[in-house]
């Protein structure tokens, strides 16, 4: 079993997926707009340019994604979490995350963790950023 986390948006997932492609180091590896969909003529023409599916490949992991209408594009409940960053390169994806967005918890050390903090990036995303490793 995996577990992937896919993350809904209200027209801005083209846009959130190319930030988080360039700030994560990943790779697009699939993205289809409702229009290029099977489905296009059961579709609105304000939501033709609107991502039905997206995949981004980072590392071994996946994050997904997709436009959906209100009231299923607003986050809830949940958070993203990135672990495994030495604390320099945690914090260098924390402050790109938190660019625009809103700082919940500024990146530091913890008692758990070299660098830890908390963010909702500028799509409305929550963040954490978890770091495993010193310097």
């Amino acid at each position: 079993m995996r577990l992937n986390t896919y993350l809904n948006f209200n027209g801005q997932c083209a846009e959130a997926f190319k930030f988080y492609e360039e700030c994560l180091g990943g790779k697009i590896v699939f993205i289809q707009t409702h229009g290029d969909s099977p489905m296009k003529d059961q579709v609105p023409a304000d939501w033709q340019d609107k991502v039905m599916h997206v995949t981004l490949a980072v590392g071994d992991s996946v994050l997904m994604g997709s436009d959906a209408p209100p009231p299923f594009a607003a986050p809830q409940g949940m958070c993203v979490s990135i672990n495994g960053l030495a604390a320099a390169d945690g914090e260098r994806v924390f402050n790109r995350l938190a660019e625009g967005g809103k700082v919940n918890l500024p990146f530091q050390q913890t008692f758990w963790s070299p660098g830890f903090g908390m963010a909702v990036d500028r799509f409305g995303i929550p963040w954490m950023v978890n770091c495993d490793e010193p310097v």
